[in-house]
């Protein structure tokens, strides 16, 4: 009979004692989750900002954590769920620079234009050979044997700078033994041809012999056959 009544209530027993364990399981994991969020509290600002601070609660009370609620819009704030396109910024047009006003002549355009600095070798050539070729015809004469130098430069047929053109053997008479002879710089000749060189060079007046190549003196007849372009004063200009 006693071991009837041990057998019936061995179960119970069993059950009794399995239920006090998992009773105290279920407080150790309370404890330990509990003892884990108050350390977690304790670290830096920014990790514990990182953290919900609705998973506590949600533990001890068996609910599902709530989500966290939207801050409200401030007073007189509407949200509106559109697509944000920023406008391209507006190119503001660029300025046009105001156009210089042309000279209404040669003359008026070698008396504005500034000789002042110190010329290159290359533009001395230029302008010694205006001197010696020209200084005596008009502003258009000196410029039209300008331009023959630049010309000849920009051929193809001649050397490619002002200097090679003025020495190359047999071309102008005044230069002497491979040498330009000395120049009264302190003259108002000098100061027109070193005008009408820049003049020349930057093609800011056109040429009354325009594209021409060579040139001689009207009394001499050397015989060219060549098409000639203009006569300007004492000089006939070919191409």
């Amino acid at each position: 009979m006693a071991d009837r009544l041990r057998q019936v209530h061995s179960p119970l027993i069993v059950f009794r004692w399995m239920s006090r364990q998992t009773r105290l399981a279920g407080s150790l994991a309370v404890a330990a989750l509990l003892l884990t969020a108050l350390l977690s509290t304790g670290t830096s600002g920014a990790a514990a900002q990182d953290r919900n601070p609705g998973i506590l609660p949600s533990i001890l009370s068996g609910a599902e954590p709530a989500q966290a609620e939207a801050a409200p819009a401030p007073a007189g704030v509407t949200f509106t769920a559109k697509e944000v396109v920023q406008p391209l910024p507006v190119e503001e047009p660029e300025t046009a620079q105001a156009d210089e006003t042309p000279a209404d002549s040669l003359h008026e355009l070698v008396a504005e234009t500034n000789v002042g600095e110190t010329l290159s070798h290359n533009m001395r050539c230029l302008a010694a050979a205006i001197y010696f070729e020209s200084k005596g015809e008009p502003l258009e004469g000196q410029l039209a044997v300008g331009r023959v130098i630049v010309n000849r430069a920009k051929s193809g047929r001649f050397p490619t700078s002002y200097c090679g053109v003025v020495h190359q053997p047999s071309q102008f008479s005044f230069v002497r033994g491979g040498q330009i002879p000395s120049i009264r710089t302190a003259s108002a000749a000098w100061r027109t041809a070193k005008a009408i060189a820049k003049i020349a060079h930057e093609g800011s007046w056109q040429s009354p012999a325009k594209g021409a190549l060579f040139f001689h003196a009207r009394y001499v007849s050397p015989g060219w056959r060549l098409q000639r372009v203009a006569q300007v004063n004492n000089h006939i200009f070919y191409r």
